[in-house]
């Protein structure tokens, strides 16, 4: 299945309203807070020789940092307004940036077939992509690493929904970077924790690393303090590798 066109509206049009400007969506944190952290927990496993995928890369923040540590990087989004925000910021070679519906099967193997078996970031996609669609996610992060590649995955659990709900609950509403998120109709936190490891056996994959950690946010409640969202980390192998 596709996702729908309720879905995929709803993400070309936070991206369309966003700005260039670095951290205006709310989970386009500093990579010293995401991906270079996760990736001292990846590289471990993984052959850094390899491309590394980032798949849901916005505006490829994370993506950027990632080509620093493996030989090549290539961030994929839904929406093609997160796109061309990220190849505006592209700095260099190793790095590309392109569409791409991650429960599209076709354009899925189609990029593995270029790419061969890679590496794999994916930062909070599975807990706000649709019901339906999201054995499709868990699915193309199989298909991308083939038989010799490694991925990290992290996903917010339940305890986020506490905290958005807290952050929301202020005397003036959301703050406006959370604001925005729900104008769109976007829903962070909506898997059930024991989904997001089931979906990912379900495809295919061994778990070779887990822990909890939390996602750091662009957004600050009203006494400053940071949202920082409760989240499993999962490293993983195609099973029998």
């Amino acid at each position: 299945m596709n996702v729908s066109d309720n879905y995929r509206t709803a993400w070309e049009n936070y991206w369309r309203e966003t700005s260039d400007a670095r951290g205006e969506a709310i989970w386009d944190a500093d990579p010293s807070l995401t991906a270079a952290p996760h990736s001292e927990l990846l590289l471990p496993y993984a052959d850094a020789k390899r491309p590394i995928v980032d798949l849901g890369c916005g505006n490829g923040t994370q993506t950027r940092y990632l080509a620093t540590c493996f030989a090549r990087a290539v961030g994929v989004d839904l929406s093609h307004a997160a796109v061309e925000h990220a190849r505006r910021a592209a700095d260099g070679d190793t790095v590309e940036f392109r569409q791409l519906d991650l429960t599209d099967t076709d354009a899925v193997r189609a990029l593995h077939q270029r790419l061969g078996d890679s590496n794999v970031y994916m930062r909070a996609v599975i807990h706000q992509s649709e019901p339906a669609a999201r054995p499709a996610v868990a699915a193309a992060v199989a298909e991308l690493l083939g038989s010799a590649g490694r991925a990290f995955v992290v996903e917010l659990t339940s305890g986020s929904r506490d905290v958005l709900a807290r952050a929301a609950a202020g005397p003036a509403g959301p703050p406006p970077k959370l604001r925005r998120v729900f104008h769109h109709g976007l829903k962070p936190a909506a898997a059930d924790d024991d989904e997001v490891p089931r979906l990912l056996g379900e495809a295919g994959l061994t778990i070779l690393a887990e822990g909890e950690t939390t996602l750091p946010q662009t957004e600050y409640l009203a006494d400053g303090t940071r949202i920082d969202l409760p989240a499993r980390w999962f490293v993983l192998a195609p099973a029998g590798s």
